[in-house]
């Protein structure tokens, strides 16, 4: 049998939604699909792929969520960041017990939990062969954890940004609900803003285009699948400068 195809990347920010943690419940955390994603990221670290991960909060809050409830929006950003630092400590819990070193660094201090941002310690834990875990966005409210996951991949200087999503691609509509989406291959950055395709939010996609990262969506739902698309296989879409 031939040997598997060498990873493309060295070093990958895996971008997950909090909505991706649910399984099939309608809220909260699901204990087999957290483990689950744990085992597809400990396939790519033990390749020797450096990794960080951003998740999500909207499976626990959604900040724009609390703000049309009523809430202020500051406040309700802020609590979505506090979710988020739960799916953190949940994704560590299950990636420690398959025997994976892992760190939480928050944007947000909570030092009895885990350990505060700084960029320098991060890259530290990366070239140890730790998976680190970025919490509560980016400390700040009205950004997303799309944007988050931009300037954490920038920051950390990584290969790619992979967004880990329920579909196989990036498609013209919902596949979902419209059967006759197109799937892409290939696209730039340029065409997922004109086009207002749903990737990521704007943000999140002038900051990877500036600093020429690309963004890499695939199915995390899909067994092996993180592992093939580090190989370059399998089924994704590629966001880049230039088709």
């Amino acid at each position: 049998m031939s040997e598997p195809a060498s990873p493309k990347f060295k070093r990958v920010l895996l971008k997950i939604s909090g909505e991706a943690l649910m399984g099939d419940q309608e809220f909260g955390l699901d204990p087999e699909t957290v483990a689950r994603v744990a085992k597809e990221i400990a396939s790519v670290q033990e390749m020797g792929v450096e990794i960080c991960v951003v998740i999500g909060g909207g499976n626990i809050f959604r900040g724009v969520s609390g703000a049309a409830q009523g809430m202020e929006r500051t406040t309700a950003d802020y609590m979505g960041m506090l979710a988020t630092v739960m799916n953190a400590l949940a994704m560590q819990s299950a990636l420690e017990g398959l025997g994976i070193y892992t760190r939480v660094l928050s944007a947000i201090p909570m030092q009895s939990v885990c350990e505060p941002y700084i960029r320098r310690r991060a890259v530290r834990h990366m070239e140890k062969g730790r998976v680190v875990i970025f919490a509560a966005g980016t400390g700040n409210p009205f950004f997303t954890t799309d944007t988050a996951a931009a300037l954490r991949a920038s920051e950390m200087d990584c290969d790619a940004m992979l967004k880990a999503t329920k579909v196989d691609g990036v498609y013209s509509a919902d596949p979902m609900k419209d059967p006759s989406a197109t799937r892409y291959d290939r696209l730039t950055y340029r065409q997922v803003l004109t086009d207002d395709l749903k990737v990521m939010d704007a943000s999140a996609i002038a900051l990877s285009r500036d600093n020429n990262i690309p963004i890499v969506v695939f199915s995390i739902f899909n067994e092996g699948g993180f592992a093939r698309v580090i190989r370059g296989e399998g089924r994704y879409t590629i966001v880049t400068e230039n088709v």
